[in-house]
């Protein structure tokens, strides 16, 4: 496997320092321990509705989902009635699709558990090791409604977990590193990705985040 020094090497011989700089991850304006878990299912739903739609659409939209969805509340949410689907199904102000509001009541589910078990959803996943990032992945999907793959991936990062997002450049460069050999989407491949992506901040220092886009930009476009 080669070491992070390597891939870093060939992302700056790619790309140069300032834009390789330019796609590194920002942090969150608000720590993820500091947010109310109405954001974290606002955010869920957000890359929810994003998932095979067209992301511009659904940021114009965004105030009215705010306003359909009572803030994300998480228990008004978790009690969605028919009648409150029928509601949500005529307005024009979101996007109305069934199975993806029905996700919103069952995410609103998921987090109200996970606040009665951890006293608040968000610092549940705050406290979650980096070093097991693919379990909360397994977490997601599991537990959450719609959350599996890189919609659960894309929403923690932006709501500020260091995750690693296996995106088809970073499954590229995992091969060219010589972690895995071929799809990252068995078990046995994501406990292999973990535990480069493990030995790569031990050496660097650097965030997972940051590693991960590092490695994309190692490899083509």
């Amino acid at each position: 496997m080669k070491r992070f020094a390597e891939i870093r090497e060939m992302a700056l011989a790619r790309k140069g320092t300032d834009e390789l700089e330019a796609v590194m991850p920002m942090p969150p304006a608000v720590p993820l321990c500091d947010l109310s878990d109405d954001r974290i299912l606002a955010q869920f739903t957000r890359g929810i509705f994003h998932a095979g739609f067209s992301w511009k659409v659904i940021d114009v939209k965004w105030p009215g989902f705010e306003t359909a969805f009572h803030g994300f509340e998480i228990g008004r949410n978790a009690m969605m009635s028919d009648d409150d689907l029928d509601r949500l199904l005529a307005d024009k102000g979101i996007v109305r699709n069934a199975q993806k509001i029905l996700a919103v009541r069952d995410n609103a589910i998921f987090l109200s558990d996970l606040a009665r078990e951890h006293g608040a959803a968000a610092q549940f996943f705050a406290r979650w090791p980096v070093t097991d990032t693919v379990g909360l992945f397994d977490l997601l999907k599991s537990r959450g409604s719609r959350l599996g793959g890189a919609t659960g991936q894309y929403a923690l990062r932006a709501l500020g977990y260091d995750a690693f997002i296996l995106t088809p450049s970073v499954v590229a460069g995992l091969n060219m590193a010589g972690v895995i050999d071929g799809p990252a989407t068995s078990k046995a491949a994501q406990r292999k990705v973990q535990a480069a992506f493990n030995d790569w901040a031990s050496e660097s220092g650097e965030s997972y985040a940051r590693i991960s886009r590092t490695l994309a930009a190692a490899v083509p476009d």
